[in-house]
């Protein structure tokens, strides 16, 4: 079938976004010669494979209007990174396409100019049916490969492509981007972290700020995208599946070639997909699959890198507060971080545990501190002596003290050192990505490197399993910024092994800066 090549002119499509284009291609593909049928996906023209959370193809799904289209029509988007279950041996290549594909693959080298590997990848096509404040029906379709194999602390080149699109041709060289992987004995890295980003200005200086700090890889705490604006895991919430579209794009510059390493909070449980509102996720992102079920908790994993080991979770199934997935593991996750601990405090060469997660454990923002989030893990983190604890969900930066038993086990000001067999666990609320900033308490000022206040208790509450916020009245509020920032962690093996926590408003400025050690 002769395919006519309707592709955007330049000029214009600088000034659309990518919603915008798809609409531009979707209405000027017309007639029966630029569609294929139903039966035509299912014989295999669309790459796809079907889930439990209807979130890919299948041969039986329906064919979307536009089903694919030549080749160099489509240019590939929203490139994010993610570690598979080693970061040593495996990467992750997610993309974005505005109409489908045939046979997309990576390519990849060890120089920009030799991509000789191909790897074929996978097409998720995600539909959103007609939503509040969405007319029609919007097809999306994202794109993963795995990368398995590889050396340790290598260099690699990659370019993203299909049928009629090929990174390594002339035309299309400029898109070969590279990543790292992991190396093989632990050595100096950094690593960022946030919560709450969206898409707006803010969130996209934010990514450009980081990018200078070289992070080896980036977590993000949850509420990544707010496509669901409201946040409560209901059909009811406002929603608008575009905003992927925008938020990929503006974080391909960064995501490109640093790992993204996400979680899932309140407003990215998208109801429209799947019960527990994970279907959109597992549309997107390509996590590592480290033992627990990756298809029914996309956002609970953990991985190694150097001398650390990370863990995520979800803080949806024990949030007291959102009740929406309260329980929808039945527990297994708090089983699995049980032994997921256990296994890593043994493991040879791991000094420190770093664990994410969206709802706070100890914050005095608006949100507060999360009751279920206490109960169920806090005796976990206790019991094996996790390193830093890193939240979103407040709109804010605020940092503890280290805190054992509920308490204070130990003050650590700006500056101060602390150790986690000895002092307890600092939570640090990195909730400042992006999104419109909340406040504190009323009266609580704001105390930060170069705007230390006099340290005083703060009056605050925290979420019960009856709704109902609980008032307490706590000391171990130590740090609190209202602006627009992200942690940068140094993490240095050796002799006297540390991470070197820093927070950075937006502006570049320090406004916090602590160390952990263990034994020291």
């Amino acid at each position: 079938m002769d395919i006519p090549d309707v592709g955007i002119p330049p000029q214009l499509a600088r000034r659309m976004s990518m919603a915008e284009q798809y609409e531009y291609l979707r209405t000027r593909l017309t007639r029966r010669r630029t569609l294929v049928t139903a039966g035509a996906v299912a014989s295999g023209l669309l790459t796809g494979c079907s889930t439990a959370h209807g979130s890919t193809v299948s041969a039986s799904s329906p064919a979307p209007a536009t089903s694919w289209v030549r080749g160099s029509v489509v240019r590939p988007f929203g490139r994010h990174l993610a570690f598979g279950a080693d970061p040593k041996t495996r990467m992750r290549i997610s993309w974005q396409v505005p109409l489908a594909v045939k046979r997309p693959y990576v390519r990849v080298g060890l120089r920009p100019d030799d991509l000789g590997r191909r790897i074929d990848a996978e097409i998720r096509h995600l539909h959103t049916p007609g939503v509040q404040g969405v007319r029609l029906a919007v097809e999306q379709y994202y794109v993963h490969a795995a990368l398995d194999g590889l050396k340790p602390g290598t260099t690699y080149y990659y370019g993203v492509g299909h049928e009629g699109w090929d990174p390594a041709s002339p035309a299309h060289r400029s898109t070969i981007a590279s990543f790292r992987t992991a190396p093989a004995t632990p050595e100096h890295f950094v690593f960022t972290a946030f919560g709450d980003q969206g898409v707006g200005q803010a969130a996209n200086a934010n990514d450009h700020l980081l990018l200078r700090q070289n992070p080896a890889f980036h977590l993000h705490a949850g509420d990544i995208c707010y496509a669901d604006g409201n946040g409560a895991g209901k059909t009811s919430d406002g929603y608008d599946p575009q905003f992927w579209d925008l938020f990929l794009k503006q974080t391909e510059p960064v995501a490109k070639s640093v790992p993204w390493m996400v979680t899932t909070g309140n407003h990215d449980m998208e109801a429209w997909y799947s019960p527990d509102g994970y279907g959109g996720q597992l549309a997107r992102f390509s996590l590592p699959d480290s033992g627990f079920d990756p298809h029914g908790a996309p956002g609970v994993y953990a991985f190694t890198y150097g001398n650390v080991a990370f863990v995520a979770l979800d803080a949806n199934d024990v949030s007291y507060e959102i009740q929406a997935n309260l329980g929808y593991t039945e527990g297994r996750q708090t089983r699995w971080l049980d032994r997921t601990l256990a296994r890593l405090r043994a493991a040879q060469g791991v000094d420190f545990v770093v664990v994410f997660f969206h709802h706070c454990a100890y914050s005095t923002s608006q949100h507060a501190s999360d009751g279920g989030v206490r109960k169920e893990w806090l005796p976990l983190f206790a019991k094996y002596r996790v390193d830093l604890v890193i939240n979103g969900h407040n709109h804010v930066y605020e940092r503890t003290d280290a805190i054992r038993g509920g308490a204070v086990g130990r003050s650590v000001p700006i500056g101060a050192s602390t150790d986690p067999t000895r002092d307890g666990i600092v939570y640090v609320t990195a909730g400042g990505g992006g999104r419109d900033l909340y406040s504190f308490p009323s009266g609580v000022k704001d105390s930060y490197e170069g705007h230390v206040t006099r340290h005083d208790a703060v009056k605050t509450f925290h979420w019960t399993k009856s709704k109902v916020p609980s008032a307490e009245t706590v000391e171990w509020s130590r740090v609190r910024y209202t602006g627009f920032s992200f942690l940068s962690v140094e993490a240095e093996a050796g002799t006297t092994p540390r991470l070197k926590v820093s927070a950075l408003a937006q502006d570049g400025r320090r406004i916090d800066h602590f160390e952990v050690r263990r034994g020291g």
